[in-house]
């Protein structure tokens, strides 16, 4: 009821007023059954607009930093991220990976819609990096749908770095769903989920008309922070 609430009466409205964003594809997602919506990620805000436009709840599977900072701050983030339906997950690997899994396929288990970022973080410079194979194990030991996004602009609303959004439009680009039910069983082997990872990026490459690097993110961005010091 909180999230419903925050959506459709007090933040959702305002922001949609606001940033104005356009929208195509939006019939592809079901009316209900569970389904995985597999994003690129250039800003902060992906996960704001992305549940804004869909009719459903989107449940994105956010690091748990958001929800344990101290003071008004730390709280204000915490209720935040709740009202836009997002869970705590810990992402520093091994047995925590799993779990992250496990709460996405909860999620996918209910019947609802699950929104998840191939690439793993944010882009550092507005290109699209190869995917992490983690969305393809979720999506194969669901054996849902998975619809790739494309989000247009958001890094020029709000950049990697910045704390306060710029009021432009951006867009929200929805493409048809992808039926991986031909891999069934196979969600154990590495070169499956190497090529329905890299079948997904191409797809939201296709969406987005971003540039395509064939290495992590993470690891650009990991390359660049001493030169941002």
């Amino acid at each position: 009821m909180f999230y419903w609430i925050m959506k459709h009466i007090v933040v959702g409205p305002i922001l949609l007023a606001i940033f104005r964003p356009w929208i195509v594809g939006l019939e592809n997602v079901p009316k209900d059954g569970p389904v995985v919506l597999a994003s690129n990620h250039l800003s902060f805000i992906d996960s704001i607009f992305l549940p804004l436009v869909v009719d459903r709840q989107v449940v994105f599977l956010a690091k748990s930093e958001y929800f344990t900072g101290k003071g008004l701050k730390g709280w204000a983030t915490k209720v935040f991220f709740q009202a836009a339906g997002q869970l705590p997950i810990d992402r520093s690997g091994g047995k925590a990976s799993e779990a992250s899994l496990e709460t996405g396929l909860r999620v996918l288990g209910g019947g609802g819609i699950l929104g998840i970022y191939p690439e793993g973080t944010r882009s550092p410079d507005a290109r699209l990096y190869r995917g992490r194979t983690g969305v393809a194990r979720m999506v194969l030991e669901a054996g849902v749908p998975v619809i790739p996004v494309a989000m247009i602009g958001t890094e020029t609303v709000m950049p990697i770095g910045t704390r306060l959004p710029k009021v432009r439009r951006i867009g929200i680009i929805i493409g048809e769903p992808i039926d991986f039910t031909r891999f069934d069983g196979l969600e154990g082997d590495r070169f499956v989920l190497r090529s329905v990872t890299d079948e997904l990026v191409h797809s939201l490459r296709t969406l987005s008309g971003q540039e395509y690097v064939d290495v992590y993110a993470s690891s650009v961005r990991e390359q660049r922070a001493p030169q941002s010091r």
